[in-house]
Parts: structure tokens; C-alpha cells; sequence
């Protein structure tokens, strides 16, 4: 099937009020170009250096999110056209983040990577670590960085209940830290293999690649 063919077919199954980012890490501009020609104007990329190659060639539009585990010594290269960054997982980051962000007087919005699975290999602060900072004085201080929502990844397993679990444990948590943060709207959650089970359970935001783009060939 076709990118194009793909994201109808994915468009029509999402509520209104669910944002697709479409994951095109590795993916060739032509591909990238191909879907925003449909009408795709969000896209998500796990390394900021493809990031702005991407941003630089393509047109200006687009919203770009940074989907992967960000370096704080790369913050600087992405900091002037960033819309949103999912994987926000320490408060040392977020200074990062404001510090760049002021730069370019302009605010980055950010979602708090939470740690709902139970594998080791994923990364995200514990709900009492996102509870205190967002009470913090130190991010009260932070006036060019925006806390919309909060990310979370589920396990990779094919126990559909436990990924339910996961899935519904992000959305308790992030019902919980929108009583000391109303502005709190993002639940990004879900991606190619369980979007629709993160939709049930309460997510605003999925994250899909292979489902638009087809596998990718990470050996080029």
C-alpha cells in the first residue's frame, strides 16, 4: 500500500480530538514529502541531527516533535523550531530545554516522559517526581519551557491486559497531576501496534511510523 493509502486508512479510524504524529525516523524526505502532500502536517523524529536536516529541507508548516531520548548538549540544535518534545524525563533537562528555548525567545512545549512499563530498557521520571516538580520553584522559574501533557511507552509484549494496564495507569497519573497543573491537555501514548487499545484508554496523541511508512531499514 501506498504512505498516502496508509494514512487514510489510519486518519479515518482516529477520534477529532486525537493528534497523529506520524514517525518518520529514517524515512527519506521524498517519503516524508509524500504524506505531507496528503495532508500530514506533524511528524516525530528520534534524533534531533535528522530533525533539523528534515526542518531545513522541508516546508515550514510542519510541526516538529522530537520523539526519542533527548541529549542535553543537543538541545541548542533543535531549540528554534521545535513544537513539541515528548521526552522530557528530568528537571536537568527541562533547564536545558528553558535555557535554549530563551535563546530564541520563543517557549517549548514539553510533555513528561513517565515510566509506566515494566521493562527495564524504558526510561521516564515516577508520578512523585513529576508531582514535585511541577510544585517546584525552580520550575514555577522556568518561564520559556510549557508542560502540556505527559508520554508514556507500554511494554513491548503481546499481553494485550498489561499494556491496558500500562496504558490506563498514564492516564490515572495524568488525571491526577492536572489538579496542580490545568494546563496539562497531551496524553501521548500508542503507537503502530496498539494505537487503538491507547485511544480506549484515554489517549490525545498517537505515534505512528511503520503503520504510514512501512518498516524501516536501520542498516543505511
Amino acid at each position: 500500500m501506498s504512505i498516502k493509502t496508509n494514512l487514510s486508512k489510519i486518519q479515518s479510524q482516529l477520534p477529532s480530538h486525537v493528534t497523529l504524529v506520524a514517525v518518520s525516523k529514517t524515512k527519506p524526505v521524498e517519503d516524508l514529502m509524500e504524506a505531507y502532500d496528503f495532508g500530514q502536517r506533524v511528524f516525530g523524529e528520534n534524533k534531533i541531527q535528522e530533525m533539523a536536516d528534515k526542518h531545513q529541507q522541508m516546508p515550514k508548516d510542519i510541526q516538529w516533535h522530537m520523539i526519542g531520548n533527548v541529549q542535553r548538549n543537543k538541545v541548542k540544535y533543535m531549540a528554534s523550531f521545535v513544537d513539541l518534545i515528548h521526552g522530557v524525563d528530568s528537571e536537568k533537562l527541562l533547564k536545558e530545554i528553558n535555557k535554549q528555548a530563551e535563546k530564541h525567545q520563543r517557549t517549548i512545549n514539553c510533555l513528561l516522559q513517565l515510566k509506566i512499563a515494566q521493562e527495564d530498557t524504558k526510561f521516564g521520571m515516577t508520578e512523585a517526581t513529576a508531582h514535585d516538580l511541577l510544585n517546584s520553584d525552580q520550575f514555577k522559574n522556568l518561564k520559556n519551557i510549557a508542560i502540556v501533557g505527559v508520554m508514556g511507552m507500554a511494554s513491548f509484549t503481546d499481553n494485550t491486559s498489561q499494556i491496558k494496564e500500562e496504558f490506563t495507569t498514564l492516564k490515572t497519573i495524568f488525571d491526577r497531576l492536572k489538579k496542580i497543573n490545568s494546563k496539562l491537555e497531551i496524553i501521548s501514548m500508542g503507537m503502530s501496534g496498539d494505537y487503538p487499545l491507547a485511544i480506549d484508554c484515554g489517549s490525545t496523541m498517537v505515534r505512528v511510523g511503520n503503520s504510514i511508512f512501512g518498516a524501516r531499514n536501520y542498516a543505511i
